[in-house]
């Protein structure tokens, strides 16, 4: 027999090994989800940051918006746009006051 013999040599990895490695990354992320450890990349903090972020500019361009539209039709330039951008400010900041109040969950 010599050591390039082709009945010695190893096959790789057996296909029994691989299958058991499948389940039990299987088991450890079942487990993973049941303990609530499971991230499946949404944050929390991260939805919380949007949702702040949108609330301001939200409020702040609907305020402009209307605004803007009132002075076009009433021709009150820009004392209804400032007015109605300061409403829509104060009503953002209102709901991000609102949400932070909020218990995390």
């Amino acid at each position: 027999m010599t050591e390039r013999d082709p009945e010695h040599e190893p096959n790789g990895e057996d296909a029994r090994l691989k299958a058991l490695q499948k389940r039990l990354n299987a088991a450890h992320h079942a487990e993973k989800v049941r303990k609530g450890e499971h991230k499946d990349g949404h944050d929390e903090n991260y939805r919380l940051g949007n949702r702040v972020l949108a609330e301001l500019i939200g409020g702040m361009v609907g305020g402009a918006v209307v605004g803007w539209v009132i002075d076009r039709f009433a021709g009150t330039a820009p004392w209804a746009l400032l007015v109605m951008l300061f409403l829509g400010t104060v009503v953002a900041f209102r709901n991000i006051i609102r949400i932070s109040n909020q218990r995390s969950k």
